[in-house]
């Protein structure tokens, strides 16, 4: 995999398919599909029960969150072959006693958008362009139909309908519109399947985000001593900064979803510097910030 390729549906269902040759390691399945019916990859490392979910690329513009985790998947692979130690743990042990399972690209649709914009072929084209408002998608966020997939989520929902009138979001757009009501869309509605599926067996969830260097935990009064230790060992990991989302990022988030309808540890990293989209130079300074915890993380829950 090319570090210097932007990571668009294609490059990202090249990879996966390059790591079926190691199916002793990982397992390469569909989470789901689009709305436009671009599959939605889903990696699973380990053979344990207690299980660790990392999700990429909620939004268009974050698209270099996918190539941070696909760096991962690569990554624990060459580890596992090597029988290496990593952080003090042996990949082994990591192997036979946890499950992570990783979702490198859950917004191919939007993803497409910002890199390559609205084919002619789109059947919502017009439209697209229409709550766009030209045809430079580049600062795209949404879902192929205008929904912001991280206010998709029961978390706030109602709440933040009102305030997403207050700021004059009435319908679909570029972002921040929630959708008709939680996990309208196919890809939003996929992933708190997966997680209902194993919530015994769930330890906790990891979103990437761009940009910021924070780290996301809170969820009103729902967040316990346990999720902020862990907090403070990923502030202490990455270097980044644990803070609280503000204004109407702080509604309808996966992790808040997670926190609050199965109590399970989640955090949003808000991955890099500058201003979205990231560059491609931005990537490997990004996977090595997060190395430590993208391969510890099951360990700290």
């Amino acid at each position: 995999m090319l570090a210097n390729t932007p990571c668009d549906h294609r490059y990202v269902m090249c990879a996966v398919a390059a790591m079926q040759e190691y199916g002793d390691v990982v397992r390469c399945d569909a989470l789901a599909r689009s709305i436009l019916g671009r599959e939605i990859p889903m990696l699973t490392l380990g053979r344990g029960e207690r299980t660790v979910v990392y999700v990429g690329a909620h939004h268009g513009m974050e698209w270099i969150t996918s190539g941070v985790l696909l760096d991962f998947v690569a990554d624990y692979i060459r580890q596992y072959q090597q029988n290496a130690t990593l952080y003090d743990m042996r990949m082994s042990y990591l192997f036979s006693e946890y499950r992570i399972i990783v979702i490198p690209m859950l917004n191919p649709d939007g993803v497409e958008y910002v890199l390559h914009g609205v084919a002619a072929e789109n059947p919502i084209r017009e439209r697209v362009l229409a709550m766009n408002g030209s045809e430079d998608l580049s600062r795209w966020q949404a879902n192929a139909r205008g929904v912001d997939l991280n206010h998709n989520y029961n978390a706030g929902f109602a709440e933040y309908k009102i305030k997403e009138q207050e700021a004059g979001i009435v319908g679909g757009g570029p972002t921040r519109y929630s959708g008709e009501y939680p996990e309208s869309e196919p890809e939003s509605a996929a992933i708190c399947r997966l997680l209902r599926y194993y919530r015994e067996e769930l330890c906790g969830v990891l979103t990437l985000h761009t940009q910021g260097e924070e780290i996301y935990c809170s969820c009103k009064d729902h967040l316990s001593a346990k999720s902020m230790a862990v907090g403070r060992i990923l502030q202490r990991v990455t270097g980044y900064r644990l803070a609280r989302p503000e204004g109407l990022s702080a509604f309808g988030g996966l992790t808040d979803w997670c926190i609050a309808e199965l109590g399970r540890p989640s955090y949003t990293l808000e991955c890099g510097r500058g201003e979205n989209p990231l560059p491609l130079a931005a990537r490997p300074l990004i996977y090595e910030r997060l190395r430590r915890a993208l391969f510890s993380f099951p360990m700290m829950l």
